[in-house]
Protein backbone atom coordinates (compact mmCIF):
# COMPACT_ATOMS: atom_id res chain seq x y z
CA UNK A 1 0.00 0.00 0.00
CA UNK A 2 1.30 3.44 -0.91
CA UNK A 3 1.96 5.92 1.89
CA UNK A 4 -0.31 8.50 0.27
CA UNK A 5 -3.34 6.20 0.72
CA UNK A 6 -2.60 5.33 4.37
CA UNK A 7 -5.52 7.26 5.84
CA UNK A 8 -7.97 5.96 8.44
CA UNK A 9 -11.31 7.49 7.39
CA UNK A 10 -13.02 6.60 10.68
CA UNK A 11 -10.47 8.46 12.77
CA UNK A 12 -10.53 11.37 10.33
CA UNK A 13 -14.34 11.56 10.66
CA UNK A 14 -14.07 11.30 14.46
CA UNK A 15 -11.62 14.21 14.42
CA UNK A 16 -14.09 16.40 12.53
CA UNK A 17 -16.92 15.54 14.92
CA UNK A 18 -14.78 16.29 17.96
CA UNK A 19 -13.71 19.67 16.56
CA UNK A 20 -17.34 20.62 15.85
CA UNK A 21 -18.36 19.42 19.33
CA UNK A 22 -15.60 21.56 20.84
CA UNK A 23 -16.92 24.57 18.93
CA UNK A 24 -20.39 24.02 20.40
CA UNK A 25 -19.00 23.83 23.95
CA UNK A 26 -16.79 26.89 23.37
CA UNK A 27 -19.89 28.77 22.22
CA UNK A 28 -21.68 27.90 25.47
CA UNK A 29 -18.60 29.06 27.39
CA UNK A 30 -18.69 32.35 25.48
CA UNK A 31 -22.31 32.94 26.49
CA UNK A 32 -21.49 32.10 30.11
CA UNK A 33 -18.65 34.65 30.08
CA UNK A 34 -21.00 37.23 28.57
CA UNK A 35 -23.43 36.62 31.43
CA UNK A 36 -20.55 36.99 33.88
CA UNK A 37 -19.61 40.39 32.43
CA UNK A 38 -23.24 41.53 32.15
CA UNK A 39 -24.25 40.80 35.74
CA UNK A 40 -20.90 41.47 37.42
CA UNK A 41 -20.52 44.45 39.73
CA UNK A 42 -17.68 46.88 40.37
CA UNK A 43 -18.27 47.19 44.08
CA UNK A 44 -14.96 45.67 45.09
CA UNK A 45 -13.00 48.57 43.57
CA UNK A 46 -14.75 51.22 45.63
CA UNK A 47 -14.62 49.09 48.77
CA UNK A 48 -10.88 48.42 48.36
CA UNK A 49 -10.08 52.10 47.70
CA UNK A 50 -12.12 53.17 50.72
CA UNK A 51 -10.38 50.63 52.95
CA UNK A 52 -6.96 51.76 51.74
CA UNK A 53 -7.81 55.42 52.31
CA UNK A 54 -9.14 54.68 55.79
CA UNK A 55 -6.09 52.62 56.70
CA UNK A 56 -3.74 55.44 55.63
CA UNK A 57 -5.73 58.06 57.53
CA UNK A 58 -5.62 55.96 60.71
CA UNK A 59 -1.85 55.46 60.34
CA UNK A 60 -1.21 59.18 59.85
CA UNK A 61 -3.40 60.13 62.79
CA UNK A 62 -1.63 57.66 65.06
CA UNK A 63 1.80 58.95 64.04
CA UNK A 64 1.04 62.55 64.90
CA UNK A 65 2.16 65.65 63.00
CA UNK A 66 5.85 65.13 63.80
CA UNK A 67 5.89 61.66 62.31
CA UNK A 68 4.42 62.63 58.96
CA UNK A 69 6.37 63.91 56.00
CA UNK A 70 6.05 64.14 52.21
CA UNK A 71 8.12 62.06 49.82
CA UNK A 72 8.44 63.25 46.21
CA UNK A 73 9.36 60.73 43.52
CA UNK A 74 9.78 61.32 39.77
CA UNK A 75 8.72 58.38 37.58
CA UNK A 76 8.25 57.75 33.86
CA UNK A 77 4.79 58.62 32.70
CA UNK A 78 2.59 56.37 30.53
CA UNK A 79 2.91 58.70 27.57
CA UNK A 80 6.70 58.73 27.59
CA UNK A 81 7.27 61.81 29.79
CA UNK A 82 7.81 62.07 33.53
CA UNK A 83 5.39 62.49 36.41
CA UNK A 84 6.07 63.78 39.91
CA UNK A 85 4.31 61.81 42.64
CA UNK A 86 3.99 63.10 46.18
CA UNK A 87 3.21 60.42 48.76
CA UNK A 88 2.69 60.52 52.52
CA UNK A 89 5.41 58.81 54.57
CA UNK A 90 5.00 57.86 58.23
CA UNK A 91 8.14 57.49 60.31
CA UNK A 92 8.47 56.13 63.77
CA UNK A 93 10.64 53.82 65.85
CA UNK A 94 13.33 53.98 63.16
CA UNK A 95 11.05 52.53 60.45
CA UNK A 96 9.57 54.29 57.43
CA UNK A 97 6.25 53.31 55.85
CA UNK A 98 5.43 54.79 52.44
CA UNK A 99 2.16 54.29 50.59
CA UNK A 100 2.08 52.65 47.19
CA UNK A 101 3.24 54.68 44.20
CA UNK A 102 0.18 53.64 42.22
CA UNK A 103 -2.61 56.16 42.13
CA UNK A 104 -6.24 55.40 42.91
CA UNK A 105 -6.98 55.09 39.21
CA UNK A 106 -4.26 52.45 38.89
CA UNK A 107 -5.82 49.92 41.27
CA UNK A 108 -6.46 46.58 39.55
CA UNK A 109 -10.15 45.78 39.23
CA UNK A 110 -11.73 42.75 40.92
CA UNK A 111 -12.38 40.89 37.66
CA UNK A 112 -15.35 40.25 35.41
CA UNK A 113 -17.70 39.07 38.17
CA UNK A 114 -16.79 41.82 40.62
CA UNK A 115 -18.59 41.06 43.91
CA UNK A 116 -21.65 39.39 42.34
CA UNK A 117 -22.09 35.76 43.36
CA UNK A 118 -24.33 35.01 40.39
CA UNK A 119 -21.79 36.45 37.97
CA UNK A 120 -19.03 34.50 39.69
CA UNK A 121 -21.05 31.30 39.24
CA UNK A 122 -21.47 32.09 35.54
CA UNK A 123 -17.71 32.62 35.28
CA UNK A 124 -16.99 29.28 36.96
CA UNK A 125 -19.40 27.54 34.59
CA UNK A 126 -17.65 29.25 31.67
CA UNK A 127 -14.27 27.96 32.84
CA UNK A 128 -15.65 24.43 33.26
CA UNK A 129 -17.12 24.53 29.76
CA UNK A 130 -13.80 25.81 28.42
CA UNK A 131 -12.01 22.84 30.01
CA UNK A 132 -14.51 20.45 28.43
CA UNK A 133 -14.10 22.18 25.08
CA UNK A 134 -10.32 21.88 25.37
CA UNK A 135 -10.59 18.12 25.99
CA UNK A 136 -12.81 17.66 22.93
CA UNK A 137 -10.55 19.95 20.94
CA UNK A 138 -7.44 17.99 21.94
CA UNK A 139 -9.19 14.74 21.06
CA UNK A 140 -9.93 16.10 17.60
CA UNK A 141 -6.29 17.06 17.04
CA UNK A 142 -4.98 13.69 18.27
CA UNK A 143 -7.51 11.80 16.13
CA UNK A 144 -6.47 13.80 13.09
CA UNK A 145 -2.84 12.86 13.65
CA UNK A 146 -3.60 9.20 14.28
CA UNK A 147 -5.68 9.01 11.11
CA UNK A 148 -2.53 9.53 9.05
CA UNK A 149 0.14 8.49 11.62
CA UNK A 150 1.98 11.84 11.67
CA UNK A 151 2.15 15.14 13.53
CA UNK A 152 -1.26 16.86 13.12
CA UNK A 153 -0.08 20.21 11.77
CA UNK A 154 0.84 19.60 8.15
CA UNK A 155 -1.51 22.19 6.60
CA UNK A 156 -3.30 25.42 7.48
CA UNK A 157 -6.40 23.66 8.80
CA UNK A 158 -4.40 21.51 11.19
CA UNK A 159 -2.15 24.43 12.16
CA UNK A 160 -5.21 26.57 12.96
CA UNK A 161 -6.72 23.84 15.13
CA UNK A 162 -3.45 23.49 17.04
CA UNK A 163 -3.10 27.26 17.30
CA UNK A 164 -6.57 27.61 18.81
CA UNK A 165 -5.79 24.75 21.20
CA UNK A 166 -2.60 26.49 22.38
CA UNK A 167 -4.50 29.72 23.13
CA UNK A 168 -7.07 27.91 25.27
CA UNK A 169 -4.48 25.75 27.02
CA UNK A 170 -2.31 28.76 27.90
CA UNK A 171 -5.31 30.58 29.41
CA UNK A 172 -6.31 27.56 31.51
CA UNK A 173 -2.71 27.02 32.68
CA UNK A 174 -2.65 30.60 33.97
CA UNK A 175 -5.92 29.98 35.81
CA UNK A 176 -4.55 26.74 37.27
CA UNK A 177 -1.54 28.72 38.51
CA UNK A 178 -4.03 30.92 40.42
CA UNK A 179 -3.42 33.99 38.29
CA UNK A 180 -6.25 36.52 38.26
CA UNK A 181 -6.84 36.33 34.50
CA UNK A 182 -10.44 35.20 34.17
CA UNK A 183 -11.07 38.51 32.44
CA UNK A 184 -9.10 36.95 29.56
CA UNK A 185 -11.67 34.16 29.16
CA UNK A 186 -14.10 35.97 26.87
CA UNK A 187 -11.54 37.30 24.32
CA UNK A 188 -9.77 33.91 24.28
CA UNK A 189 -12.95 31.95 23.63
CA UNK A 190 -14.07 34.41 20.95
CA UNK A 191 -10.68 34.18 19.22
CA UNK A 192 -10.76 30.38 19.39
CA UNK A 193 -14.21 30.27 17.84
CA UNK A 194 -13.17 32.64 15.05
CA UNK A 195 -10.00 30.62 14.38
CA UNK A 196 -11.86 27.31 14.29
CA UNK A 197 -14.66 28.84 12.22
CA UNK A 198 -12.21 30.00 9.55
CA UNK A 199 -10.39 26.66 9.76
CA UNK A 200 -13.51 24.54 9.22
CA UNK A 201 -15.02 26.70 6.48
CA UNK A 202 -12.17 28.27 4.50
CA UNK A 203 -9.04 26.32 5.38
CA UNK A 204 -10.37 22.79 5.69
CA UNK A 205 -8.61 19.99 3.79
CA UNK A 206 -9.24 16.26 4.02
CA UNK A 207 -6.92 14.21 6.18
CA UNK A 208 -4.01 13.08 4.00
CA UNK A 209 -0.30 12.34 3.99
CA UNK A 210 2.31 15.06 3.69
CA UNK A 211 4.18 16.13 0.59
CA UNK A 212 7.81 14.88 0.56
CA UNK A 213 9.25 18.26 1.62
CA UNK A 214 7.40 18.00 4.95
CA UNK A 215 8.69 14.54 5.88
CA UNK A 216 11.21 15.78 8.40
CA UNK A 217 11.74 15.88 12.19
CA UNK A 218 11.79 19.66 11.80
CA UNK A 219 8.01 19.57 11.27
CA UNK A 220 7.50 18.95 14.98
CA UNK A 221 10.15 21.49 16.02
CA UNK A 222 9.56 24.38 13.61
CA UNK A 223 5.77 24.28 13.46
CA UNK A 224 5.21 23.62 17.17
CA UNK A 225 7.29 26.67 18.13
CA UNK A 226 5.42 28.75 15.54
CA UNK A 227 2.13 27.63 17.11
CA UNK A 228 3.32 28.59 20.59
CA UNK A 229 4.58 31.97 19.38
CA UNK A 230 1.25 32.68 17.70
CA UNK A 231 -0.68 32.02 20.90
CA UNK A 232 1.68 34.25 22.89
CA UNK A 233 1.56 37.06 20.34
CA UNK A 234 -2.24 36.93 20.44
CA UNK A 235 -2.27 37.19 24.25
CA UNK A 236 0.03 40.22 24.04
CA UNK A 237 -2.22 41.71 21.36
CA UNK A 238 -5.26 41.42 23.64
CA UNK A 239 -3.31 42.97 26.52
CA UNK A 240 -2.25 45.85 24.25
CA UNK A 241 -5.81 46.54 23.11
CA UNK A 242 -7.06 46.48 26.69
CA UNK A 243 -4.20 48.78 27.72
CA UNK A 244 -5.26 51.35 25.14
CA UNK A 245 -8.88 51.07 26.23
CA UNK A 246 -8.15 51.25 29.96
CA UNK A 247 -5.71 54.12 29.49
CA UNK A 248 -8.38 56.07 27.57
CA UNK A 249 -10.91 55.27 30.29
CA UNK A 250 -8.62 56.50 33.07
CA UNK A 251 -8.01 59.74 31.17
CA UNK A 252 -11.75 60.21 30.62
CA UNK A 253 -12.47 59.70 34.32
CA UNK A 254 -9.71 62.19 35.21
CA UNK A 255 -11.40 64.67 32.86
CA UNK A 256 -14.71 64.26 34.69
CA UNK A 257 -16.45 61.98 32.21
CA UNK A 258 -18.49 58.99 33.40
CA UNK A 259 -18.29 56.53 30.49
CA UNK A 260 -15.58 54.50 28.84
CA UNK A 261 -14.27 54.75 25.25
CA UNK A 262 -16.98 54.66 22.55
CA UNK A 263 -19.64 55.16 25.21
CA UNK A 264 -18.99 51.82 26.92
CA UNK A 265 -20.04 51.26 30.52
CA UNK A 266 -17.60 52.47 33.18
CA UNK A 267 -18.44 49.36 35.21
CA UNK A 268 -16.72 47.12 32.65
CA UNK A 269 -13.48 49.11 32.69
CA UNK A 270 -13.39 49.44 36.48
CA UNK A 271 -13.43 45.65 36.81
CA UNK A 272 -10.36 45.24 34.61
CA UNK A 273 -6.74 45.51 35.77
CA UNK A 274 -5.06 48.93 35.64
CA UNK A 275 -3.63 50.25 32.38
CA UNK A 276 -0.10 49.90 33.73
CA UNK A 277 -0.77 46.20 34.42
CA UNK A 278 -1.83 45.61 30.80
CA UNK A 279 1.17 47.57 29.54
CA UNK A 280 3.65 45.50 31.53
CA UNK A 281 1.90 42.24 30.64
CA UNK A 282 2.05 42.95 26.90
CA UNK A 283 5.70 43.94 27.04
CA UNK A 284 6.73 40.93 29.10
CA UNK A 285 4.94 38.45 26.85
CA UNK A 286 6.46 39.92 23.69
CA UNK A 287 9.92 40.09 25.24
CA UNK A 288 9.65 36.48 26.44
CA UNK A 289 8.47 35.02 23.13
CA UNK A 290 10.69 37.04 20.79
CA UNK A 291 13.73 34.74 21.20
CA UNK A 292 11.50 31.76 20.45
CA UNK A 293 10.23 33.46 17.27
CA UNK A 294 13.88 33.98 16.32
CA UNK A 295 14.49 30.26 16.85
CA UNK A 296 11.39 29.47 14.75
CA UNK A 297 12.84 31.36 11.77
CA UNK A 298 16.25 29.74 12.21
CA UNK A 299 14.67 26.27 12.44
CA UNK A 300 12.69 27.00 9.28
CA UNK A 301 15.88 28.00 7.47
CA UNK A 302 17.60 24.77 8.48
CA UNK A 303 14.59 22.78 7.33
CA UNK A 304 14.54 24.71 4.04
CA UNK A 305 18.16 23.79 3.38
CA UNK A 306 17.40 20.12 3.97
CA UNK A 307 14.27 20.17 1.80
CA UNK A 308 15.18 22.62 -0.99
CA UNK A 309 18.96 22.94 -0.82
CA UNK A 310 19.03 26.61 0.29
CA UNK A 311 18.66 28.24 3.69
CA UNK A 312 16.90 31.34 2.40
CA UNK A 313 15.24 32.22 -0.91
CA UNK A 314 13.00 35.15 0.08
CA UNK A 315 9.90 33.04 -0.33
CA UNK A 316 6.80 35.10 0.69
CA UNK A 317 6.45 33.16 3.96
CA UNK A 318 10.15 33.61 4.73
CA UNK A 319 9.98 37.30 3.86
CA UNK A 320 6.98 38.05 6.04
CA UNK A 321 8.35 35.98 8.90
CA UNK A 322 11.41 38.23 8.76
CA UNK A 323 9.24 41.37 8.48
CA UNK A 324 7.37 40.22 11.58
CA UNK A 325 10.68 39.65 13.38
CA UNK A 326 11.86 43.16 12.47
CA UNK A 327 8.55 44.68 13.61
CA UNK A 328 8.73 43.04 17.03
CA UNK A 329 12.43 43.90 17.31
CA UNK A 330 11.56 47.56 16.68
CA UNK A 331 8.81 47.38 19.30
CA UNK A 332 11.10 45.90 21.94
CA UNK A 333 13.82 48.42 21.16
CA UNK A 334 11.35 51.30 21.28
CA UNK A 335 9.76 49.98 24.47
CA UNK A 336 13.16 49.99 26.16
CA UNK A 337 13.65 53.65 25.17
CA UNK A 338 12.20 56.29 27.51
CA UNK A 339 10.48 58.20 24.71
CA UNK A 340 8.54 55.18 23.41
CA UNK A 341 6.55 53.95 26.37
CA UNK A 342 2.81 53.87 26.71
CA UNK A 343 0.56 54.46 23.73
CA UNK A 344 3.35 55.00 21.19
CA UNK A 345 4.85 51.58 21.92
CA UNK A 346 1.37 50.04 22.01
CA UNK A 347 0.63 51.19 18.45
CA UNK A 348 3.93 49.67 17.33
CA UNK A 349 3.00 46.39 19.04
CA UNK A 350 -0.32 46.37 17.15
CA UNK A 351 1.52 46.92 13.87
CA UNK A 352 3.85 44.01 14.66
CA UNK A 353 0.91 41.73 15.38
CA UNK A 354 -0.72 42.82 12.11
CA UNK A 355 2.45 41.64 10.32
CA UNK A 356 2.21 38.30 12.09
CA UNK A 357 -1.48 37.98 11.22
CA UNK A 358 -0.84 38.69 7.54
CA UNK A 359 2.00 36.19 7.56
CA UNK A 360 -0.36 33.63 9.05
CA UNK A 361 -3.43 34.12 6.86
CA UNK A 362 -2.62 36.50 4.03
CA UNK A 363 0.52 34.83 2.70
CA UNK A 364 -1.01 31.36 2.66
CA UNK A 365 -4.34 32.40 1.15
CA UNK A 366 -3.46 35.20 -1.28
CA UNK A 367 0.23 34.72 -2.15
CA UNK A 368 1.76 31.86 -4.12
CA UNK A 369 5.07 30.47 -2.92
CA UNK A 370 6.86 27.38 -1.76
CA UNK A 371 4.63 27.24 1.31
CA UNK A 372 1.56 26.80 -0.88
CA UNK A 373 1.60 23.12 0.02
CA UNK A 374 0.01 24.18 3.30
CA UNK A 375 -3.33 23.13 1.88
CA UNK A 376 -4.83 26.36 0.54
Amino acid sequence: MHLASAVDPQLADLSNKLIYSAMVVYTLAMFAHMIEWTFGSKGAVAVRSKEQAGSLADTVAAAGPKGVKKVTVTVAGAGGGTTTLTRTAVAGEGATVVTSGRGADEVDGPGAAGTSERADLAGRIAVSLTVLGLLLHGGGIVSRGLSVSRWPWGNMYEFSCAFAFSMTAAYLVLLAARKNVRWLGLPVVVAVLLTLGIATTTLYTDSDQLVPALHSPWLAIHVSTAIFCGGAFYAAFIATLLYLGKDSFEKRIAAGLTTGPLGTSASIWRRLPAASTFDKLSYRINALVFPLWTFTIIAGAIWAEAAWGKYWEWDPKETWSFVTWVAYACYLHARATAGWKGRKAAYLALAAFACWLFNYYGVNIFVTGKHSYAGI
